[in-house]
């Protein structure tokens, strides 16, 4: 019995055992398990999770505001501001702080919407986001509506309302270059021109202030903040000149108006020994401070009458056209101002000298071209030397100068001159030009005449600038370019412009003899309204068809016309490009590069040499008419005055008796055409009545000389001043009909051969 109870209770205290082994194996497992459990938990969260959490630790602690860089300045060559940062400030709200102090909605939404200019409705919407911590305003904030905000602020005792430290690009200059300057977006990023091209030398690096929030996402006074220093861009010097950019853009205006020119203008003026660009523009254009708005009166009137999707689609349209740069997106059939580089190649190969003769019957056959291929002379030139054939601009010449290159070489130096690539220029959105596949090329003559005078492809015009430029300044091509510099916030270079040509095209010599045959051209051949007293100026004019706009509304089609031109002839530092794309027929002047183009390059000629300080050598018979300053002669007798004027070679005449000039007209210092005529007032009161301006456009030289006399003025010619053809006219006056001017004040007239047809 007792041995029954001793092995029951051994039994026992062996399942006791047993259990609390197991119950102590149990736990170890579970702990180790849980520990595990939270290792692997505290691992997740303090490694694997370790920058989420503490970012969003970061978030609920603390407020961050972006300090925006200031971005750098551009300049224009000569120092002055074409593109600059401004302080503003970015005004935003808490919707969760001005819920949690029961702010007055109503007033801050009021208040800001008169103080911003903005609607007070979108406020309260954004007010009405009650767990955002963060809703703009308005950004760019002027300064002055900045301090009132302050004051308000201030005044009211409010909550929620912030504001922090931004930037405004402002662009002094209005709409000058503005398709060559580009414009920002709202965040300061580059969207076109030189502002998106240079975006990452502009724009610098962003700065930040963190400040310690509390749980309702109030600032915390006194508590931590840091403030990260923004690092402003760097600047841009152009070589573009302001003074040149006026120069050319009020001459392209000029042009346009006067021609009714339907689908715009461009205009490029370049250094020739370098590639720099001087001056770059396209109409129609924009004000960079207002970019959106659509700047040109005619385009702007297209909306008239537009809503909706129709009105939205259409701007959207009109903003592109005048954002788009011309004269490097867009390519044109160039026509004979191409014939430069016919000539180069065939001077360069030796396949035609200053003695080869052409013979032009107004048209010739090329094999394999059913119909004849037409001069702008239908009645032809006849026997011409090559002078004579590239002054008059004659197709059938070119064709047989082409012919004589042969495909293979033309082809060749086609792609020398860089006209089968884009020529790098520093711009976003080159165009291509669109040349013919050279197998093709290779086995079609058609295509090879066609192309010897400049039509049936397409380059665009920095294209053909840059290759007409090696034409000219000694056969070397250069990369056009716009920025010569980029400065350092503390000014200092870190980038200089390297003008090391690409290539040589063709030798010095061919060069040299180019030039001296484009000369005749502006001396008496189809380029003669570009001619200024003065300089000697050679170029190239060129009236090509738009392929594909001839319809049975428009049975002669749409034109492209152009001048080339380069001064001065003898040592090469300018050359211009002027195209106006489509201009009227119904204007009552031919529409032909030599009548409408070559006018707006010599008026601007005219302009640009005296001020890059190329000084003029007139001829004895053009120094008769430059410009002279008037000897004063009050106070002389009639003998003395007689003498001092003769001496600056004035005539004049006389009105009174008395013994001493007393008074005249124009005033001494006065620079005006030496074919002035200078009145003396002898005792008698000069008149202070305004002289009224007559219209002398379409008059010749001779009647508008003497009409403007006979009111008062004096009449400043420009343009072609030779006597040979009796269809010379004025073409344009610098004076409106019928206004008030000064008695003595000199009157600019545009005299042109009106019958130019290329």
């Amino acid at each position: 019995m007792s041995n029954h109870r001793d092995r029951k209770e051994n039994a026992a205290k062996m399942a006791t055992k047993i259990l609390k082994s197991r119950t102590l194996v149990l736990a170890v497992v579970l702990g180790i398990a849980t520990f595990a459990a939270l290792a692997c938990r505290l691992y997740y969260l303090q490694i694997i999770r370790h920058d989420d959490l503490q970012e969003k630790a970061v978030a609920q602690q603390t407020r961050s505001s972006t300090i925006t860089a200031s971005r750098g300045t551009i300049y224009d060559a000569t120092g002055e501001t074409l593109a600059v940062s401004a302080t503003a400030e970015t005004i935003f709200i808490s919707p969760h702080e001005i819920t949690e102090t029961e702010g007055d909605k109503d007033l801050i939404a009021e208040t800001l919407a008169e103080i911003l200019h903005v609607d007070a409705e979108e406020i309260r919407e954004k007010e009405d986001k009650e767990e955002s911590y963060y809703q703009v305003v308005k950004q760019k904030a002027e300064q002055e509506e900045a301090d009132q905000v302050r004051e308000f602020i201030n005044e009211n005792d409010i909550s929620g309302i912030y504001l922090v430290p931004d930037s405004k690009r402002y662009y002094p200059f209005g709409s000058l270059a503005s398709q060559v300057i580009g414009f920002v977006s709202s965040d300061n990023e580059g969207l076109y021109g030189l502002e998106a091209q240079y975006n990452e030398e502009l724009e610098g690096t962003a700065g930040l202030v963190v400040t310690e929030k509390n749980a309702y996402g109030e600032d915390v006074l006194y508590k931590y903040e840091q403030y990260y220093d923004a690092e402003n861009g760097d600047s841009l010097v152009l070589t573009i000149d302001v003074n040149i950019q006026h120069y050319l853009e009020q001459a392209l205006e000029d042009a346009v108006e006067k021609y009714d020119v339907s689908n715009g203008a461009t205009g490029i003026v370049m250094n020739v020994k370098t590639g720099a660009i001087l001056a770059m523009a396209s109409l129609p254009n924009y004000d960079l401070n207002d970019p959106r708005t659509i700047y040109d009166e005619n385009l702007a009137a297209q909306l008239d009458g537009l809503e909706g999707d129709a009105y939205q689609e259409k701007l959207g349209e009109l903003q592109l056209l005048q954002w788009r740069n011309k004269a490097i997106n867009d390519t044109y059939e160039p026509g004979s101002t191409f014939k430069i580089l016919t000539l180069a190649m065939a001077l360069e190969e030796d396949l035609i000298d200053e003695s080869s003769t052409f013979n032009c019957a107004g048209h010739i056959n090329v094999e394999g071209w059913p119909k004849p291929m037409y001069c702008s002379k239908r009645a032809g030139h006849g026997q011409q030397t090559l002078a004579q054939a590239v002054a008059n601009s004659c197709n059938p010449a070119f064709i047989q100068i082409g012919l004589k290159v042969g495909t293979d070489k033309f082809y060749q130096y086609v792609s020398d001159f860089g006209l089968l690539d884009t020529t790098g220029i520093d711009l976003q959105g080159e165009g291509k030009g669109i040349f013919f596949d050279e197998e093709e090329f290779g086995k079609n003559v058609v295509s090879l005449a066609s192309a010897a005078f400049g039509q049936t492809f397409n380059v665009t015009p920095i294209a053909l600038i840059t290759a007409e430029a090696a034409a000219v300044n000694g056969g070397y091509l250069y990369e056009p370019y716009l920025v010569q510099q980029v400065l350092d916030s503390d000014g200092n270079v870190v980038y200089e412009h390297d003008s090391t040509p690409v290539r040589q095209v063709i030798s010095e010599e061919t060069s040299e003899r180019v030039c001296a045959l484009l000369e005749g051209v502006v001396d008496g051949g189809t380029g003669k309204n570009a001619y200024v007293a003065g300089y000697r100026i050679g170029g190239k004019t060129g009236t090509a068809d738009k392929t594909g706009t001839k319809t049975e509304d428009n049975p002669q089609g749409d034109i492209v016309v152009s001048f080339v031109g380069v001064a001065p002839i003898d040592d090469p530092e300018v050359i211009i490009l002027i195209a106006l794309d489509t201009p009227s027929r119904t204007t009552g002047t031919y529409p032909s590069g030599g009548n409408m183009a070559a006018p707006t390059a010599g008026n601007l000629f005219a302009q640009i040499l005296p001020y890059l300080g190329i000084e003029p050598s007139y001829s004895a018979e053009e120094m008769a008419s430059a410009d002279t300053n008037v000897p004063n002669c009050i106070g002389l007798s009639l003998e003395e005055a007689k003498q001092k004027l003769g001496e600056s070679g004035f005539s004049y005449r006389v009105e009174g008796d008395g013994e001493t000039v007393t008074d005249q007209t124009p005033v001494g210092g006065s620079i005006v055409p030496g074919t002035a005529e200078i009145i003396l007032y002898m005792g008698v009161e000069k008149s202070d009545e305004k002289c009224v301006v007559p219209n002398v456009v379409g008059l010749t030289a001779e009647a508008a000389n003497e009409k403007l006399t006979n009111a008062g003025l004096i009449m400043k010619v420009t343009g072609d001043t030779s006597s040979s053809s009796g269809s010379i006219r004025v073409t344009s006056q610098s004076a409106a009909e019928g206004s008030e001017v000064d008695a003595g004040t000199v009157i600019s007239v545009q005299l042109s051969d009106t019958a130019m047809v290329d």
